[in-house]
C-alpha cells in the first residue's frame, strides 16, 4: 500500500508540476530587455548615484535616483492592486564608521515587499545596488554613470518585481535596492540588521551585482555564462558545528552553498541554454558584495553576476587613455544578457516562493553498515507532498542522485555506504516545487 501511495503522489505531482512549469516559462518570457534598457538609461541619467552625492536635486544624485526607484515600485504596486509594501529602510553613518564615509549620511535602502499568502514571515530577496563610484571612491561630485555596476542589477530587480507581481506566492518576496555598497556594504549591513530585529525568516538573498557585460577584459565574449558565488559554511557557525565537520563532512555544504546549488539546478532545468558557473568562494578574490552582510549574521546569500568582467569599465573615471576608453557607460551593457540573468533570478524567486518550508532538523546514521538511515522533523504545511533524499559523490559540486520517499519522517536508503557520499533532504510541495536541500545536522547510531 505504501508503494502505491507514493506512486499516486508522484503521478499527481507530475500533473501539477507540468502546470507550474508553464508558469515558470511564462515568467521567463515576461522579462523585457527593452524595459531593462529603459531603466538602466534612467539610472545613468542621474549623473552620479554616489552614496554621498546630492539628495535634494530632482534630477541628479542618489536622492533623485532612490526616489525614482521608489516611484517605480509604487507604480508596480498600483498595477497589482497594492500588492507591494514599498518603503525606505535607512541607517545613519558617520566618518567613524569607515574611511569612505567622509561626511555623515543617511543610507536609504528602497524596499518593496510582496507578502506571501501562507508564510508572510518567510522571505526570499532579490537585490541590486543603487549607488555608483569612479576611480576615487570618495569623489561624490563628478559623473559616475554606473551603467553596469550596478544599474544593471537594480534594473533587473525592478523588472523582476514587474513580472512576479502578477502572481501570488505562499512565501514573501523582497525586491531590494541597497545603497552604500561602494562605501563599505553599509546598506546591506543595515538591512540585515533590520531583518534580524524584525524576526524575519530569510530563505536567502540573491544579490545581483553587474549582470550586463558580456565582453571580458580577458578578450572573451560570452552571453550565456554567469557566475554564482557562495561561501562554504556560515561565518557565524558554532564551534560545535566546526568540530563535527572534521568527522562528518560538510565543508562545502552550508546554507549559502545549498542556495547556489538550487539556482544551478533550476537554471539547468528551465533555461538549459544558460551556463551557470558555481564559484566556491564568498566573492571575487579579495573583493566584496552586498550578500556578505547577510552571510555575516547567518543568512543564506549568494552573488549572481556576469562571468567575464571588464575592469576598464569598473570604478573608472570617464576618459580615453592610450586609445582605451575607460568608464562604466551605457555602451558597455548588453540588455539581452541582462534580461537572461534577470530571468535567472525571477524563476528562482518564484520557485522558492512557491515551495514549502525546508526541513530544520535532520539526523543521519549508518556507520559500518551497507545502508544510510535518516530521521527528520516533518514540516507542518498543507502543501507538503513529501520529502526527497539527495546524495552525491564527495567530490561532486552538485547533487547527482535523488529519491522521493513520501510524506514520512524517517527512511533507510539500502545498498548505499554512508562513507562514500554526502546526503541531504528537501521538502517537496504538492505543486511540484521544492525547498533548498538541507544537509544533516544531527547524528544517530542505532
Amino acid at each position: 500500500m505504501k508503494s502505491i501511495y507514493i506512486l499516486l503522489l508522484i503521478i499527481i505531482s507530475s500533473i501539477v508540476s507540468a502546470q507550474e512549469t508553464e508558469k515558470i516559462y511564462s515568467i521567463i518570457e515576461g522579462i523585457s530587455p527593452l524595459r531593462i534598457e529603459k531603466d538602466i538609461k534612467k539610472l545613468v541619467s542621474f549623473g552620479t548615484r554616489h552614496t554621498l552625492s546630492d539628495t535634494l536635486s530632482e534630477s541628479r544624485g542618489i536622492g533623485a535616483a532612490r526616489r525614482w526607484i521608489k516611484s517605480e515600485f509604487d507604480a508596480i504596486s498600483k498595477n497589482c492592486n497594492q500588492c507591494l509594501d514599498v518603503f525606505y529602510q535607512k541607517n545613519y553613518f558617520t566618518p567613524k564608521d569607515g574611511d569612505r564615509i567622509i561626511k555623515p549620511v543617511w543610507i536609504n535602502n528602497v524596499v518593496a515587499i510582496q507578502k506571501g499568502t501562507k508564510h508572510p514571515n518567510r522571505y526570499i530577496i532579490m537585490s541590486g545596488d543603487i549607488d555608483s563610484r569612479i576611480s576615487d571612491p570618495n569623489n561624490f561630485t563628478e559623473d559616475s554613470p554606473g551603467a553596469n555596476d550596478n544599474a544593471s542589477g537594480m534594473a533587473g530587480t525592478i523588472e523582476a518585481a514587474r513580472v512576479l507581481s502578477k502572481y501570488s506566492f505562499e512565501n514573501s518576496i523582497i525586491y531590494l535596492g541597497l545603497a552604500g555598497e561602494e562605501q563599505g556594504l553599509f546598506g546591506g549591513k543595515g538591512f540585515a540588521k533590520h531583518a534580524k530585529d524584525m524576526g524575519w525568516e530569510l530563505i536567502g538573498i540573491l544579490n545581483n551585482d553587474m549582470i550586463g557585460n558580456i565582453k571580458g577584459v580577458d578578450g572573451v565574449i560570452d552571453n550565456r555564462t554567469f557566475r554564482i558565488f557562495s561561501e562554504p559554511v556560515p561565518a557565524n557557525e558554532s564551534e560545535k558545528a566546526r568540530q563535527a565537520r572534521r568527522f562528518y563532512g560538510g565543508e562545502v555544504d552550508g546554507i549559502s552553498r545549498q542556495l547556489a546549488r538550487y539556482v544551478h539546478k533550476t537554471v539547468k532545468r528551465y533555461m538549459p541554454e544558460m551556463n551557470p558557473m558555481m564559484v566556491y568562494r564568498l566573492d571575487r578574490f579579495g573583493r566584496g558584495g552586498h550578500h556578505r552582510p547577510f552571510n555575516d549574521v547567518g543568512y543564506a546569500g549568494i552573488r549572481i553576476m556576469e562571468a567575464h568582467e571588464n575592469y576598464v569599465m569598473q570604478h573608472q573615471d570617464i576618459r580615453v587613455e592610450n586609445s582605451i576608453a575607460y568608464g562604466d557607460v551605457i555602451s558597455g551593457v548588453d540588455f539581452d544578457y541582462a534580461k537572461k540573468l534577470t530571468a535567472v533570478n525571477a524563476i528562482n524567486l518564484a520557485s522558492l516562493a512557491w515551495a514549502p518550508p525546508a526541513v530544520k532538523n535532520i539526523s543521519i546514521g549508518g556507520i559500518v553498515q551497507a545502508s544510510v538511515k535518516f530521521k527528520w522533523d516533518k514540516v507542518v504545511d498543507s502543501n507538503v507532498a513529501g520529502y526527497k533524499i539527495y546524495w552525491r559523490d564527495t567530490t561532486s559540486p552538485t547533487w547527482q542522485y535523488e529519491r522521493f520517499v513520501g510524506d514520512i519522517d524517517s527512511f533507510t536508503l539500502d545498498g548505499i555506504v554512508i562513507d562514500n557520499f554526502f546526503f541531504g533532504i528537501s521538502t517537496v510541495g504538492k505543486n511540484g516545487f521544492e525547498s533548498p536541500v538541507v544537509f544533516p545536522n544531527g547524528i544517530f547510531r542505532n
